[in-house]
């Protein structure tokens, strides 16, 4: 009886002893007909960096028939990085993604992935609003809402960057606001056409919230090529990937 419960205790250290199985990243690019960004490239290379970094494995793809339910099982976080337009092709993508959503699945956003899916509403919901236009890329200054989110934590009261202010509509209003853009250091002379009586002097350009049983982040920063070697923007980009992982 004491042997076996001695083998038992060295099965139990045994197993506890090993290694957690990393986290697994899926890394989608599609941009259906419109606009494309010429910094898909630059921006998966950073992630991919992020994730050998981070002991994360990751697959890259933009492809939709990815989308499966025996696919999307194995995926920790799904990151739609720059992706556009239709990010879907058939019914079946959709409704494998929905449910792997609702069955906990984690979700990232990035810039013009808030452009994606522009027809179906849970999507909006999900990543938490939809995206409607923007201003000229310029200079602005962004207030941070939240320091404690590890996606702002390493910032000040206010941050200045070099974007496009995404304007969006549609928004959850479950999002929990990281970053927003100070209307007053926007140059747009029809801004007020969109934001009049909706967000004052502010609008919201980076987020989380917890949707239809999963975990999201979106920021609508990173338009260009170079922000993908930006410290400060590589931490922001990970850290609202440890939040959606629950690694926060």
């Amino acid at each position: 009886m004491f042997m076996k419960y001695i083998g038992f205790l060295f099965i139990l250290l045994t197993l506890s002893c090993q290694p957690a199985k990393p986290k697994s990243l899926l890394i989608y690019t599609r941009n259906g007909e419109g606009f494309v960004h010429d910094n898909i490239e630059a921006s998966v290379e950073a992630l991919k960096k992020l994730a050998m970094e981070n002991n994360y494995q990751v697959q890259v793809t933009d492809s939709p028939d990815f989308f499966t339910p025996e696919n999307l099982k194995e995926i920790d976080g799904v990151i739609f990085s720059n992706s556009n337009n239709e990010a879907f092709t058939s019914q079946d993508q959709r409704d494998a993604f929905k449910h792997y959503i609702e069955s906990g699945g984690g979700f990232v956003g990035i810039h013009s992935a808030s452009g994606s899916e522009r027809q179906w509403p849970w999507f909006w919901a999900m990543v938490g609003g939809k995206f409607v236009r923007h201003p000229a890329l310029q200079e602005f200054e962004l207030k941070v809402i939240d320091q404690e989110n590890p996606a702002t934590s390493f910032l000040g009261e206010t941050w200045s960057w070099e974007d496009e202010v995404y304007y969006l509509d549609h928004l959850n209003p479950d999002i929990h606001v990281l970053l927003a853009a100070d209307l007053r250091t926007v140059e747009d002379d029809t801004k007020d056409d969109f934001h009049r009586n909706r967000f004052g002097d502010y609008t919201p350009i980076a987020w989380v919230h917890e949707f239809d049983g999963g975990r999201q982040f979106y920021t609508a920063l990173g338009h260009k090529q170079e922000y993908y070697s930006n410290p400060q923007f590589l931490q922001h980009l990970l850290g609202g990937i440890k939040w959606v992982l629950q690694e926060d």
